[in-house]
């Protein structure tokens, strides 16, 4: 027998470890090479990460105002159509399901298995496992679409299976990285430091040989907007809590607070890992860490040979963790646009676990395949550009649902309302404008995606008609 409506089993604790949680994947352990490439100064790797946390921050506690007025299951699915029309939140519907999450889903995925082949050298993303002549396929690609598929069954069994793994493995992620900070400031280098934070702020970019390329003005403020790419990516997901609002307790008030904490949390542990990196490599040491593994190299400086086993088994808690969180929330969305006519129909049925079961496997199906399909690096590019515009967009809608429905309740309003979020609307446009012109190969791909989504709108809304 199928149930009928959400279950609200999950408190405030529970959302935030879904906010944190969902965020931090393997990024934090990867991306500060490449941004360094890019900005070159310990100063601006920093900056890189605090400008990328105010725009996290500042969007979360824009959204607290949204959830606050429409505590229901789709978020901002439900948000945009509110503040726009069925149009536009389906786009970002339809891009949520074709880039964003399932291309998430399986970039984290990805790195799971990366992170394995230490402890396993079988699964090594090297290996080819199956030669189709277009295409091989590395046991590592294999593996990821396996943790996509165990974590997507748990979830179809009850949202209280995944409550469990999203809160155990949060919380051991959030204690093995505080952790790792700890120690490593512990273990700071004297003379790496002091070679680290001399002319912290020369923006260049860096290049393998340590020789160094000057930026004109313009190209200096695109190598930013590039090396955020990975900071923001690695920042996401904060907003996922928002897509189970139908299983929040008391919804108006813990979404909106939960969205604060967990953004903060992160933001304070993401900044402090990459000081602590700064503590103990060389800057160039960062920059090309192998395969850009930045906590590898900085962890076997800390503990010696067993530092790459125990980042090793971090990453594998962390990514863990964070497809969970992935998983569990993003089919809400799917429901409740199939609740609208604009999915699959299947995709708006609970089971008798109060789940939506058909949109998890949909959903598992397309990550899988964003899975054989390619790069870490290309999924990332992809997704941080159309992730941000649809933030801009949603903000913006704070503006015109405080104009049309100024008499709404709402029991939480946008914190620095209205200078902070247009400050975010003016980041957001930077970003994106920069990154369409700095890093046009996977931008573009992105935004050609979402406006695919134009005319399978209308064919839904025909299909709907008959």
């Amino acid at each position: 027998m199928s149930e009928t409506k959400f279950k609200p089993v999950l408190g405030l604790w529970d959302a935030t470890m879904i906010v944190a949680g969902s965020m931090i994947g393997s990024g934090i352990f990867i991306v500060g090479a490449d941004i360094l490439r890019n900005v070159g100064g310990s100063g601006w790797l920093i900056a890189v990460w605090l400008i990328t946390g105010f725009m996290t921050i500042t969007a979360a506690v824009s959204y607290g105002e949204l959830s606050g007025m429409f505590p229901k299951a789709g978020g901002q699915y439900v948000y945009l159509k509110e503040a726009y029309n069925p149009l536009i939140a389906f786009l970002y519907g339809w891009s949520f399901f074709a880039v964003i999450q399932t291309g998430t889903i399986a970039a984290v995925g990805v790195a799971f298995s990366k992170f394995t082949a230490y402890l396993i050298p079988a699964v090594s993303e090297d290996l080819v496992l199956i030669n189709l002549g277009v295409m091989t396929i590395s046991p590592a690609q294999i593996l990821s679409i396996v943790i996509i598929v165990l974590l997507t069954y748990i979830n179809t069994r009850g949202v209280e299976g995944g409550k469990v793994i999203q809160t155990t493995f949060t919380v051991a992620k959030l204690l093995s990285l505080f952790g790792l900070i700890v120690f490593g400031l512990i273990m700071m280098k004297g003379d790496v430091w002091t070679a680290n934070w001399t002319n912290a702020w020369d923006l260049h970019k860096l290049n393998a040989d340590g020789s160094i390329e000057t930026y004109m003005t313009i190209a200096a403020v695109g190598a930013i907007a590039a090396a955020m790419v990975g900071s923001i990516f690695s920042s996401d997901a904060w907003n996922n809590v928002t897509f189970i609002a139908g299983e929040i307790k008391n919804p108006q008030r813990n979404i909106g607070l939960s969205l604060f904490l967990g953004t903060l949390i992160v933001t304070i542990i993401y900044v402090t890992a990459n000081i602590m990196y700064t503590a103990v490599l060389p800057l160039h040491e960062i920059a090309y860490a192998e395969k850009d593994r930045v906590a590898v190299a900085a962890s076997h400086v800390i503990f010696g040979d067993i530092g790459t086993i125990i980042i090793a088994l971090m990453i594998m808690v962390s990514t863990f963790g964070c497809n969970n969180g992935l998983i569990l929330s993003g089919a809400r969305v799917y429901y409740t646009m199939a609740k609208d006519g604009l999915f699959f129909r299947q995709a708006g049925e609970l089971n008798k676990f109060a789940v939506p079961q058909q949109s998890l496997w949909v959903q598992c199906i397309l990550a899988s395949l964003w899975c054989l399909s390619g790069k870490y690096g290309d999924l990332l590019d992809m997704v941080s550009f159309v992730v941000v515009l649809f933030y801009m967009l949603t903000i913006i809608g704070i503006f015109i649902l405080r104009r049309k429905r100024p008499d709404a309740p709402r029991p939480y309003k946008a914190f620095g309302y209205p200078v902070l979020p247009l400050i975010y609307i003016m980041m957001g446009i930077t970003f994106c404008s920069l990154l369409i012109i700095y890093k046009p190969k996977f931008t573009w791909p992105g935004l050609i995606i979402t406006l695919i989504g134009i005319p399978i709108y209308y064919f839904a809304v025909q299909q709907k008609k008959k």
